[in-house]
């Protein structure tokens, strides 16, 4: 599971959606995720999955990255769907068993809440692999940087978002090869209950957290030996550059949205 996991991954391209300035790219995928919760028929959902279609492809990023990351989260997708199944009484009765009573209404309201997740999960995918991590954090920091005059610390918060970025991907690698020694060592993860499986995990904890602590404060000594004090009167070497083709971001969302709210 580990390595399904994507956020904090980037994979360099070319692509247009790479070349995209990052704030158009984090500003685009909250505002999509609006146009989602919008929808309300199958023929707003068609388009929508359509669009996320296109957006894979121009990513021109391998189908498996996608479908990695879509089942990372296969058991919270599960989980909900079958809530909403089981849980929504309104509309025409199917099927029903004591407490249990499957609906239309519901089959219909769990199918619209997975692909809601399936959308939302690609394309936060795809804003994780298309975007440097640390361009993520400059164009937070950028987009503060107005708020800064009421208080806000904007480059303290963009600091936190870079390095919570940078060690996600770290640490689920040592997680990996924290389950790979003990499975070396005869431990089974994968079989049993699933309170044998968490009772399997639990020895991973304490390396684990154990390897953390030891990088923060690596990372600390690190920062206090280049002289860091903060953001006050630092520069920049990477500059953000806004261009036509990210204007067009918002210009295509609110055209979906416009679709989406017409028909």
């Amino acid at each position: 599971m580990q390595n399904n996991i994507l956020l904090g991954r980037y994979i360099p391209g070319n692509s247009l959606i790479h070349l995209l300035d990052p704030r158009a790219k984090l500003l685009g995928s909250i505002l999509f995720f609006l146009v989602i919760f919008a929808a309300k028929g199958p023929q707003d959902y068609a388009l929508l999955i359509a669009f996320n279609l296109g957006l894979i492809t121009l990513t021109q990023l391998p189908l498996t990255f996608v479908l990695k990351s879509l089942s990372s989260m296969k058991w919270l997708i599960l989980f909900t769907a079958i809530f909403q199944l089981v849980f929504i009484p309104s509309g025409f009765v199917l099927f029903q068993w004591w407490i249990i009573k499957l609906t239309l209404d519901g089959i219909i309201s769990a199918l619209y809440i997975t692909i809601r997740f399936l959308l939302i999960i690609n394309v936060s995918t795809i804003l994780s692999l298309t975007t440097n991590p640390l361009m993520i954090a400059d164009s937070v920091e950028s987009m503060l940087k107005p708020f800064e005059k009421v208080g806000v610390p904007a480059h303290e918060i963009s600091l936190i978002l870079s390095i919570a970025m940078r060690f996600v991907p770290t640490i689920l690698d040592e997680a990996q090869t924290v389950m790979n020694a003990q499975r070396a060592r005869g431990v089974d993860f994968n079989n049993g209950n699933v309170l044998k499986r968490i009772k399997a995990t639990i020895p991973i904890l304490v390396p684990l957290f154990a390897g953390a602590l030891r990088r923060a404060d690596d990372l600390a000594n690190a920062m206090e030996a280049r002289g860091y004090r903060g953001g006050n009167g630092r520069t920049k070497y990477r500059q953000l550059h806004w261009q036509t083709k990210d204007t067009c971001v918002f210009l295509v969302i609110g055209l979906l949205f416009g679709i989406i709210w017409l028909i």
